[in-house]
């Protein structure tokens, strides 16, 4: 197996101007360019030879020798075509990858583990592209994609958002949706200086170790979310108004009342006050209420 070459400044300039590569903002590539961060990911991503990963957004490729290295096999998804003849350059030798020129939004995810893993959890390891991180991670979620951990790079500002708990301004829906799968752990901070360009904020590693079974355990899973999301929607008004207002739930002012009130909270209580627990118990509560 090669050893990695990319990671330092030097060889990823040198790669892109062998290339004429242009920076395509609509896909918000930031390659990284700091060997430390590079090897903290491996790490924390507790990559075995026994694993199969997949990787989103491998850029020129940086990352994805690092992985080829440490991994039995590396599946990288990339939607930029530019891309593709860098990505054949540099992982050329690195025979345990396929790098698959699609979007990542439209590829199916359980499938590819299915081909590539008969079905076990595979890995997931990104340098994520900002716009698209709240997307990807609920779809491997939502679509039960069996998956071991997620260990992302993601802007500071969604990491922090991903860990924090009730009563805080950062809480919301994501919040809840990734702490009902997985344990978040945020592995690093990245300042802008590691990666050309630099992105304009701040940037962190997060590693989302997905959970066997729920910590709460919920009759409908997908009314949880509906009722978490108009939770969410208007901020400022009450949990009840929130939910009456939701064009996604079809409940009675008075079955909401009814189980706001049994939930043990006042009238007047917010989204973002209540709890991953109390989310389940009031799914619950409202879920049997229209049988």
């Amino acid at each position: 197996m090669k050893e990695p070459t990319l990671g330092n400044p030097q060889n990823t300039i040198a790669v892109l101007q062998k290339y004429n590569f242009v920076f395509q903002k609509k896909f918000g590539q930031n390659f990284l360019i700091d060997t430390h961060v590079l090897d903290k990911i491996i790490r924390s991503a507790e990559i075995t030879s026994e694993d199969k990963v997949l990787e989103i957004g491998p850029g020129i490729g940086t990352m994805t020798q690092y992985l080829a290295q440490a991994a039995g096999k590396v599946v990288a998804v990339e939607i930029d075509k530019a891309l593709i003849p860098i990505l054949e350059d540099t992982l050329d030798g690195f025979e345990n990858v396929t790098v698959l020129n699609e979007d990542i939004l439209k590829v199916d995810i359980a499938a590819l583990a299915e081909k590539e893993n008969q079905g076990r959890p595979i890995k997931v390891v990104a340098n994520l592209p900002y716009y698209i991180t709240t997307p990807i991670i609920m779809g491997l979620f939502e679509n039960h994609v069996p998956v071991k951990s997620i260990t992302v790079m993601v802007q500071k500002e969604v990491a922090d958002r991903m860990q924090v708990g009730p009563g805080t301004k950062d809480y919301g829906a994501l919040s809840l949706a990734v702490q009902y799968y997985a344990k978040p752990y945020i592995v690093a901070n990245v300042p802008p200086n590691c990666f050309m360009p630099r992105p304009k904020v701040g940037s962190a590693v997060i590693r989302l170790e997905t959970y066997e079974n729920p910590p709460v355990q919920v009759e409908d899973e997908k009314l949880m979310f509906k009722i978490i999301r108009a939770s969410f929607n208007q901020r400022r008004k009450t949990l009840a108004n929130g939910l009456k207002n939701s064009p996604e739930l079809h409940f009675t002012k008075e079955q909401i009342e009814a189980a706001i009130d049994r939930l043990g909270r006042g009238a007047s209580v917010r989204g973002e006050a209540l709890t991953l627990e109390e989310f389940a118990a009031l799914s619950n509560d409202l879920g049997r209420s229209t049988v």
